[in-house]
């Protein structure tokens, strides 16, 4: 996460949502606060990142995206490091979004892939960058938003 880190409440990438258009699947990759890294076991295809959520303690922010990556028949793909950062609060939160492959964090993975699956060690890891690289969208909060009484989160009006 880059951007504005002076709140009461640290931004997170809670969610990552992955679509395959072809099968019309859905892929949600849930991130654990700790991980910098994260990895999922993915079909052959055409993908589309759609969608991120993004905590902020009690605060949930959400952010349509349209990057797309291939994975073909490789055993091992490597979809580079993605930055996504936070404007500061106010309306019209906008969410830069940028994607790379940097050689010394693409050595860490395959690495760290290699130690943990022994199976994949004769095997050759792939770069795929979605594309484009770099992207700015509008970040939504999403409802219930926490401020409101319980009387006002469900009453319908």
């Amino acid at each position: 996460m880059t951007g504005d880190q002076g709140g009461r409440f640290g931004p997170e990438v809670r969610d990552v949502e992955l679509a395959q258009w072809q099968r019309g699947e859905r892929y949600k990759v849930t991130i654990d606060a700790d991980d910098k890294a994260f990895g999922c076991f993915l079909p052959d295809g055409q993908y589309n990142l759609t969608r991120i959520q993004i905590s902020e303690g009690p605060f949930l922010s959400m952010a349509q995206l349209s990057d797309s990556f291939s994975i073909g028949n490789e055993r091992i793909v490597f979809v580079g490091t993605w930055r996504f950062g936070v404007d500061s609060p106010r309306y019209g939160r906008m969410a830069p979004v940028s994607m790379m492959a940097e050689d010394a964090i693409r050595e860490q993975t395959e690495h760290a892939i290699r130690t943990q699956y022994p199976t994949l060690a004769g095997e050759s890891l792939i770069a795929a960058i979605p594309f484009p690289p770099k992207m700015e969208t509008r970040l939504y909060e999403v409802l219930p938003y926490p401020r409101y009484p319980k009387y006002f989160q469900h009453h319908l009006w």
